[in-house]
């Protein structure tokens, strides 16, 4: 998730475990402790493009981190920045590893995947039912958390206030997962009726939890859809992309190869730009115009460059080489608007 709603999150977490005792103290170093597990961007200076997407949400967003670095924050700040003098030992590690912990968990309700049981295993958790931002989980969750730092410690209602705010943000999530199965059930029966083999799928929603996506793989490529929830199973129209897996045999790296392959979840296709560059794109993270008809060539969001040279590094580029912004950006949030509020063309 983003920044902010990390931050949201671990003030509330952190409020809720020592808010009584320390006052906002607690609520700003949970905002503080919330964000730090994304700090992890700061390696990628010193990381390849690849290592970069591999390091991300790995170490700091596990488990393990948690475990680990609980103790040590929890040490500098009761025994470097407020001297023994704010609570006991006891009160700030509980409120550390609940900062840092909830972090992970709530980006594993996302499609990047997180590497939540790391070291001991680099499994990507990724439930995919909310969207990276969503200010429907956000907004209403820091109205929340605001009300109750304004509110005196000893207040009851500065409690009910955060109570509100948490018990919130779980009931949308669990929400987003029942969205989800709905809209998975949706796609399932839209597949069965085409008579389309399916060997897996995974499905993810636009903001708003209004949208979903749905990306069906058959033994040679695709079937990617879109569903609102307010649309009919019928109004779900399918568009076929080919794999093209065959130019994995052109790549000369094939480590580079397992490494995007196991970032994607194995959801990707490969396309030939010319002799010395294949195109990798991401299939989980959409393409940027929504059309099935296949005449137009769909504009993916997360492209990678990989040179037909041993060594060389993977290269990002934008949708379709260009930058998402001006005509590009308004078509793509036309698309969006009318695929989720199911307005069709007349």
């Amino acid at each position: 998730m983003d920044s902010l709603t990390q931050i949201v999150l671990g003030a509330a977490v952190g409020e809720a475990v020592l808010g009584k005792k320390v006052g906002n103290k607690a609520a700003l170093w949970g905002g503080i402790l919330g964000t730090i597990p994304d700090l992890d961007v700061l390696a990628n200076p010193f990381l390849s493009e690849l290592g970069g997407l591999i390091f991300h949400r790995s170490f700091t967003h596990s488990i393990s981190f948690s475990v680990l670095f609980a103790p040590v924050f929890a040490w500098l700040i009761y025994k470097i920045i407020y001297k023994e003098k704010q609570d006991t030992f006891r009160g700030w590690l509980s409120l550390s590893f609940w900062a840092l912990f909830t972090h992970p968990l709530l980006d594993c309700f996302t499609n990047y995947g997180t590497q939540l049981f790391y070291p001991f295993s680099n499994y990507r958790v990724a439930l995919s039912s909310i969207f990276i931002v969503d200010m429907v989980y956000t907004l209403p969750f820091a109205v929340c958390l605001i009300i109750a730092l304004f509110l005196k410690r000893e207040s009851v209602w500065r409690k009910r206030w955060n109570t509100i705010g948490l018990t919130y943000s779980t009931l949308l999530l669990a929400l987003t997962l029942v969205n989800q199965a709905s809209a998975r059930a949706a796609f399932k029966i839209q597949l069965h009726e085409r008579g389309s083999s399916v060997e897996r799928m995974t499905i993810q929603p636009f903001p708003f939890n209004m949208l979903w996506y749905c990306v069906a793989e058959e033994t040679s490529g695709y079937q990617v859809g879109f569903h609102s929830v307010l649309s009919d199973m019928s109004d779900i129209s399918f568009r076929y992309i080919p794999k093209n897996d065959t130019l994995r045999e052109k790549y000369v790296n094939p480590e580079t190869m397992e490494k995007l392959s196991w970032f994607s979840n194995g959801y990707y296709i490969l396309e030939e730009k010319n002799k010395d560059t294949i195109l990798f794109y991401d299939l989980r993270f959409g393409f940027l115009n929504m059309e099935t008809d296949t005449s137009s060539k769909p504009a993916y969001f997360f492209t990678v460059e990989l040179p037909n040279q041993k060594g060389a590094d993977i290269h990002q580029r934008p949708p379709s080489g260009e930058d998402f912004k001006g005509e590009a950006f308004s078509s793509y949030l036309r698309d969006f608007w009318k695929r989720s509020w199911a307005i069709k063309d007349r």
